[in-house]
Formats: structure tokens, sequence, C-alpha cells
């Protein structure tokens, strides 16, 4: 990926609040590619939900710089999945650590989601 002008602010950095979105692009991405399809979930009435989520900002991206993010997922006990991420720049400096905490809902109540991503377990 890398940095468009618009998600920096006026001292020339990437927004803290934009992290969030790169994250969620992350998130998704990695879901797809290991079979998990929110529109299929969705049509079944489940939705994936963040509940929770812990950025820990290490250096700053400056517009044009490009970047990477790695992706994690764990089960945290019968309900919640936490996705362990990190955002480096090109020359692999850590930029952003982050754990974004989620569960699966069906009519608005948390369910155990029988995920792809955990059935090797």
């Amino acid at each position: 990926m890398s940095v468009r002008d618009y998600e920096c602010d006026l001292q020339g950095i990437v927004n803290n609040a934009v992290y969030l979105n790169y994250l969620e692009h992350a998130r998704h991405e990695f879901l797809l590619a290991n079979q998990v399809n929110f529109v299929e979930l969705s049509k079944q009435g489940i939705d994936l939900v963040v509940i929770k989520a812990e950025l820990e900002y290490k250096k700053s991206l400056r517009p044009a710089d490009k970047f990477y993010i790695t992706v994690q997922v764990v089960r945290q006990g019968r309900l919640k999945m936490q996705f362990l991420q990190n955002v480096f720049a090109d020359d692999n400096t850590l930029i952003v650590a982050a754990i974004t905490t989620g569960v699966a809902t069906k009519n608005g109540r948390p369910v155990k989601a029988d995920l792809p991503i955990f059935r090797a377990e």
C-alpha cells in the first residue's frame, strides 16, 4: 500500500485515525484470502464487529511512503477473536503495532463463529 496525500495532517504525517482504515482493509483482505466472505455471512445474519482496538504508534508515515501490514488471528476464549497486526514501512521499520478484538454477532448477540480460519484448531 502507499500513503495518499489527503491521509496526512498539517504536520505532514499520516493522521492517527487513518491507521484504523489501513488495519481494517488488511483484515478484510486477510479474511477474504481465508475464505471468510462478509456478504455471505451477512446473508446468514452473522456480522463480524470490532469491539476493541489498541494501537501503539512507533513511527510516522508520510505522503507517498510505501508500507505493508501483517495479520495474524487468534481465538480469545469462546467468542472473541484477536487480530494481531503490524504496519511496516517498506524498509521493515515498525510503524504501528495493533491488536483488534472482534466478535461475531447474530441478531445483535455474540455467537461462536465457525470460520474457516479457526477450523484447523
